[in-house]
């Protein structure tokens, strides 16, 4: 029997909170991991990066294939995959072991987090799907919040490795829950007909302008979140001297504006609509990066400046996370895996070559970290106003 509403939320809430936990708990830890594992802050910069690439390629797999065979068969298998995956993590004596771990993680990690947006689609119209994904944002951030604090103190009492453990008994428990709580969401006669028309389906998703600006828009302003993810441990502790239990509480400023942004998206979208917040927040997202890059450049403001602009773009995220994915999956309900599937796959592949190009530029200050958001806030708006033009308006 399906869980009730409020608790079918939370849960696939937990579900999309694999990735943003299995990244931001441990990110306080990545200079230890770097001196535990004799290897350089670039090999383990590299271990966020693969791991998005990993969260990208299953988005894409699990998309389609669910519009085949099921929401639930995949969910199960991907939830099993990351705890088995998450115990290697824990366990790996070189860097190399740990790449392999964490792509393998990742692996697994897709199946939560695109199929818990698929089960919204499933189940609720545009309007309550909005809501409701707000909803299961806000929830992930609260989640998410806490990482950061958490993955510091407990790095301090029991060392990096036990952050890995504590992700392995989260899917253990949301493994159970999904066994027990959630049944099959996409019943046989609303599938696709075979494998290659379910895959086919990103060919048609490629041609619609619309739904491409719906993608980008989302994937850009969610490319410059992971860029400031990637570069702000080396940012916020090397280059500014912040201690790790420090750094938390300063990356919990951004989720705390997360949650602030989201809940009044949730309260706002039935009377204002998903198209007009999420043109909002991209015009939020470009302003802050423009003002994040000409500060820094400028040598202007110090550690404040780059945290109140960080701060406002990272807000954002949420509420065009939310609205761009209900309107895309409101025109492609027939396709909803596959919907899905592209949009975060180009999400977290977009932010895959921000992780990459920010750790290439990486020079120990904050400027490759500030002029990459504000690259990414610029596409983010510039995609919102083609989706906006290609819909002949914002409502």
């Amino acid at each position: 029997m399906i869980a009730h509403p409020k608790r079918l939320i939370l849960l696939l809430a937990a579900l999309v909170a694999f990735g943003p936990l299995s990244i931001d708990m441990y990110l306080p830890s990545l200079p230890l991991i770097a001196s535990d594992l004799a290897a350089s802050e670039a090999q383990v910069q590299m271990s966020i990066g693969l791991f998005l690439a990993g969260l990208c390629l299953g988005m894409l797999l699990y998309g389609p294939l669910s519009d085949r065979f099921g929401r639930r068969p995949l969910l199960l298998g991907g939830i099993a995959l990351y705890l088995v995956a998450s115990l290697g993590c824990a366990l790996v004596a070189e860097v190399e072991q740990l790449l392999a771990w964490r792509l393998l993680q990742a692996l697994g990690g897709a199946a939560a987090s695109v199929l818990a947006r698929t089960i919204v689609r499933d189940l609720f119209p545009l309007g309550d799907a909005a809501r409701v994904l707000s909803l299961m944002h806000l929830v992930t951030m609260f989640a998410t919040l806490v990482a950061p604090l958490l993955g510091g103190y407990l790095m301090l009492l029991a060392g990096w490795r036990s952050l890995f453990l504590l992700l392995m008994a989260f899917s253990g428990l949301c493994l159970a829950l999904v066994a027990l709580k959630v049944p099959e969401s996409h019943p046989p006669q609303a599938r696709s007909r075979s494998l290659g028309a379910a895959f086919l389906a990103y060919g048609h998703l490629a041609l619609r302008p619309r739904a491409l600006g719906y993608i980008f828009c989302m994937g850009s302003g969610f490319a410059g979140m992971f860029a400031f993810i990637t570069a702000s441990p080396f940012v916020y502790i090397g280059h500014f001297g912040v201690s790790p239990q420090g750094y938390g509480w300063l990356f919990g400023l951004n989720i705390a504006g997360i949650i602030l942004a989201t809940t009044l998206n949730a309260r706002l979208v039935g009377r204002l609509g998903p198209r007009r917040l999420l043109f909002l927040g991209a015009l939020v997202a470009a302003t802050a990066g423009l003002a994040l890059a000409l500060l820094v450049g400028l040598g202007l403001g110090g550690l404040v400046a780059i945290v109140v602009c960080v701060a406002l773009y990272v807000s954002v995220t949420g509420m065009l996370g939310a609205n761009c994915l209900a309107s895309l999956l409101a025109e492609f309900p027939e396709r909803a895996g596959a919907a899905a599937g592209l949009a975060v796959a180009t999400q977290f592949g977009l932010g895959t070559a921000a992780s990459a190009l920010v750790g290439g530029l990486h020079d120990g200050t904050a400027l490759p970290m500030a002029l990459v958001m504000a690259g990414c806030g610029a596409c983010c708006l510039l995609a919102a106003l083609f989706a906006r033009r290609r819909g002949g308006g914002v409502a």
